[in-house]
C-alpha cells in the first residue's frame, strides 16, 4: 500500500510558514539540503524555529523561486 503525499502550491499556501519536507519539496532540494541550509546559515534563506522545529517563510520560498538563487 502506498500513500500519496499532495502539496498546495505556494501562491496558494494559506498557512505563513511551511515544514522542511514542504519546503524542500517547492524548492526541489532534498530536506537534508535545508537542515543543512538551517544549521550552517549558508542557504538563500533562513527558517525561524518554532519550538524546536524548522519553519520555512513561505514569502522567502516565493522569492526565491522567482530569484532562481537557490544554490
Amino acid at each position: 500500500m502506498t500513500t500519496q503525499v499532495t502539496f498546495t502550491a505556494l501562491a496558494a499556501e494559506p498557512r505563513t510558514t511551511i515544514s522542511t519536507i514542504e519546503a524542500a519539496f517547492h524548492l526541489g532540494r532534498k530536506p537534508q539540503t535545508l537542515r543543512k541550509w538551517a544549521c550552517y546559515e549558508d542557504g538563500p534563506i533562513r527558517p525561524v524555529r518554532i519550538n524546536g522545529r524548522l519553519a520555512w517563510r513561505v514569502a522567502d520560498l516565493l522569492r526565491v523561486q522567482v530569484e532562481g538563487s537557490a544554490k
